[in-house]
């Protein structure tokens, strides 16, 4: 017998659960995928989630693994603060190259200048830990209003897919 779009997609489902719940690895999860998503009828769907257990309650909505992934990540609040230093350790080797440059074409060391510059920015990176600024909250909200965008722009794109398949399947 055929297979539906409705029987890949719980297939698909089934399959996203088993990896989530770390049943599966990556490679063994889109080697199936792939399979499930060109099956064209039952017999090919089902030794895919033959050795998987049944699920107790089916889930109705699809797993979204990038927003479990982001649910189980925790950043380490120093995490950006280093990373800025290491923006200022590139800044300084730059400068300093500048500066090391134009001393050898004028002959003569001439004055540190790139001291100034990244005094200033180390200074502003050290008041930041002192006095964390209260923006920062405000920060991640914006961080997961563009996540949210972004999961909204993939489904529509997976939408838009699924359509396509389905138009090109009705031809």
């Amino acid at each position: 017998m055929r297979a539906a779009d409705a029987d890949r997609d719980a297939v698909a489902q089934r399959l996203a659960s088993a990896l989530s719940e770390g049943r599966l690895d990556l490679a063994e999860y889109e080697r199936r995928l792939d399979t499930a998503m060109s099956a064209t009828v039952f017999g090919e769907l089902e030794p895919l989630t033959a050795d998987l257990p049944t699920s107790q309650q089916p889930d109705r909505e699809p797993v979204d693994l990038a927003a479990v992934g982001a649910e189980n990540y925790a950043p380490s609040p120093w995490r950006e603060w280093f990373d800025e230093w290491r923006w200022w350790l590139g800044g300084a080797i730059i400068m300093t190259g500048i500066w090391g440059v134009s001393s050898l074409r004028d002959g003569e060391f001439t004055h540190f200048w790139p001291a100034i510059p990244l005094g200033i920015w180390a200074a502003v990176l050290l008041a930041h830990l002192v006095f964390p600024s209260r923006c920062d909250d405000d920060d991640l909200d914006l961080d997961v209003d563009v996540e949210d965008r972004e999961k909204d722009r993939h489904a529509e794109r997976r939408r838009r897919k699924m359509r396509r398949r389905d138009h090109r399947r009705h031809r």
